[in-house]
Formats: C-alpha cells, structure tokens, sequence
C-alpha cells in the first residue's frame, strides 16, 4: 500500500495476492507495498452448579504434567481447512482495508454505553468482510459485532466477526487494534485471521497472524510460536477490562495488582485479539480477561493453540468460544497462573456471578 512507509518485515495487506476467492463486487485494493516476506444461553452438554456452568475435566495427569483440553477443531467438514483459511484471510484483509483507509481521517463516534464506542469504520468493515463470507459460503452462519446473527443456524459453520477490535483505541488513533475473523465447524474454532495495525499515526501498517486446525500459526507467512519462559517473575502478562465496573473487573484489578508485584509487568492495551496474538508470537506469556463475547475470541484462541499454546477458561475449565472468561498462556506458566486465577474466579462462581455460555446462536450444533 503506497500509504505504508515502514521499511521492515511488517508487510502491508496482501489480498491481491490471494487468487481464487471471491471479492465483493464493488470493492478495489491497490496494489500492495513490497516486502520481504437469536442467541441462547443455555448449553445443555455442560453440569450446572450453584447456577453457573463449569467443566472442571479439563486436565488430565501425564506423570506431574497437566495437559489442557485442545480447543481447535478436529474436522473441518466437507471444506478443507486450507479452503477456509485463505477466506478468513481474505475476509479480515478486506476488513483491514477499509479500516487502513479510515485510519488518518475524522471518526464519527457514537456511543454504544457510557464509555462502549462504536464508529462508522467498525459498521463499514464488517459489510465488506460479510460481503467476502457471503459470496464464498452463502449456506454458513455469520455472528458479526455489529451486525449480530446472519444465516441458518442448521450450518455447521459459524463465523464470528469482529471487524475492529480495540475501537476505542481506533477512535484515539492509537495502536492496538485489528480486525479479526474466524470460523468454528460445529462450535470448535477451524481457521482464523487477524489483522494488526501496528505503527501509529502516519505510519501505520499491518501485520496479519493466521491459523487452521493442526496446521500451525503464522504472522505474515512466518512460522510463529509461543515463548519458552517458565517463570513468573520473569514474564510479560497482559490482561483486559470489560466497561462493566462490576465484580468481575474488580476481582480482575485485584489479580493485576498481584501479578503486577510477581512479574516483570502486566499490561493492559485493549484489543483483545491484538492481546493474544502477542502471545502466541512468544513476545508476551499469558493473557486472561472476563466477558468477552465470540467474535473477539474466536480468531485469538486458535493462534495461541496452533503457536504451541494452552487455552482455557479462568477456572482452569475446558474452553469453548461462547464462555465468559478465558486464559491463555505459553503453557509452561499456565498452572501456576490459575493458582490465583482459579480461585479469584472460583469466589465469582460463589456469589453467583453468571458464567453460563453466552451469544450462542440458538439451535447451532455444537461438539462442545
């Protein structure tokens, strides 16, 4: 992209590069800079207790290892997942687009909630990402920030969209932020993609991670994985608030202040995709957060995984993308992050704190 000015192995947005998928009619990209390389909240396959949904089977013992569910999917159906990634790709890309053209110009920001903004790139970029889904799977279902449940649920496919992630950071002109979109085959996550605009103001560019099932992770076509840190004190944490200042973010202000005194820093950037791709490209160890939604998971989780990290929920539970917390790490430091973790999330559960799955389209098929 001519706008891009970085000269480093951040490439720009490649879509052009990308043959045989379908674009929306009406969209253009020029040509790229050179480079070197209906919901539901009821989910009927989960015990209830004390009227929130947990799983605690999520471990099992090898010897003294504890060894963590994996979340991606096993299958990917009739499509093979190589067919879906380079549509996600795509799909997040032409995402990416319209945000990279919006990016040095006035937001026109309106209000969600008190603080939640929402802005017309936000509206704009998930039209131009359906458009993508739509024209190459017609027949999957669509769950979109902005645009909510699109689709039949009798699908196998779910796509979850969030097309800018870190608004706020968006609206200030400040990195982080991307544009994330993956798929789930029957509920488990099968490929996903996000862009992140890294730089800043007049410099802006992108980097773009992706991953399918069993296929590994990558940051612009590179092969990424997690770090290999196993210590605490001397780890890089990252954590998220919701806008609710309700008991979840102060018990989670609380785990700051403590992991802030045990590591070498805990930091909060506000793009919860952005978050977990730095930890699958091993420059940060862990990230956790309470209520987020799919669309601002579903991407992130399987990166993680396939950079050779672990994924669970806050009480150490099997994860699925419709939960209310999640925790990801390198793996090595994972269950010494739940000894505080688990148990902060586990006094939630005590005074009733709801973590029953959650924007679940209703009567999706899951395996989960």
């Amino acid at each position: 992209m001519e706008r891009c000015l970085l000269s480093s192995t951040v490439s720009c947005l490649r879509i052009c590069q990308l043959p045989r998928i379908l674009l929306p009619y009406n969209l253009s990209f020029p040509r790229s800079c050179s480079t070197k390389h209906g919901f539901c909240t009821s989910f009927s396959t989960r015990a209830k207790t004390n009227g929130a949904f947990c799983t605690k089977a999520t471990l099992s013992e090898l010897g003294n290892k504890k060894v963590y569910s994996k979340i991606g999917a096993d299958s990917t159906g009739s499509i093979p997942s190589s067919e879906l990634l380079q549509v996600v790709e795509v799909a997040a890309k032409t995402g990416a687009q319209v945000v990279m053209d919006a990016v040095n110009k006035p937001r026109n920001v309106t209000y969600k909630g008190l603080t939640d903004l929402v802005t017309d790139t936000d509206k704009s970029s998930e039209v131009a990402i359906l458009e993508v889904v739509r024209k190459n799977f017609p027949d999957h279902l669509i769950l979109g920030e902005e645009g909510g449940i699109i689709g039949d649920s009798s699908s196998d496919y779910l796509w979850c969209i969030d097309p800018l992630d870190g608004t706020t950071n968006f609206a200030h002109g400040y990195p982080s932020f991307a544009v994330s979109v993956g798929v789930l085959f029957r509920g488990k996550p099968a490929a996903a993609a996000v862009v992140e605009f890294v730089g800043g103001p007049m410099c802006w560019n992108t980097r773009t991670f992706s991953a399918a099932a069993g296929k590994g992770a990558f940051a612009n076509g590179e092969m990424i994985h997690v770090s290999g840190t196993d210590k605490v004190e001397q780890s890089l944490l990252v954590t998220g608030f919701g806008y609710d200042h309700d008991d979840p973010w102060a018990t989670n202000m609380e785990l700051f202040k403590e992991f802030t005194d045990v590591s070498r820093g805990v930091r909060r950037l506000g793009a919860a995709a952005v978050d977990m791709c730095h930890v699958a490209l091993g420059i940060a160890e862990a990230y956790w957060e309470y209520r987020l939604k799919p669309w601002d998971m579903a991407a992130g989780v399987l990166i993680v995984e396939e950079a050779g990290g672990t994924v669970s929920c806050m009480d150490g539970g099997r994860f699925s993308v419709f939960d209310r917390s999640v925790l990801v790490s390198n793996g090595l430091l994972h269950a010494k992050l739940l000894e505080k973790i688990g148990p902060a999330t586990e006094n939630l559960k005590s005074k009733g704190i709801d973590f029953s799955v959650w924007f679940k389209p209703e009567n999706y098929h899951t395996e989960v």
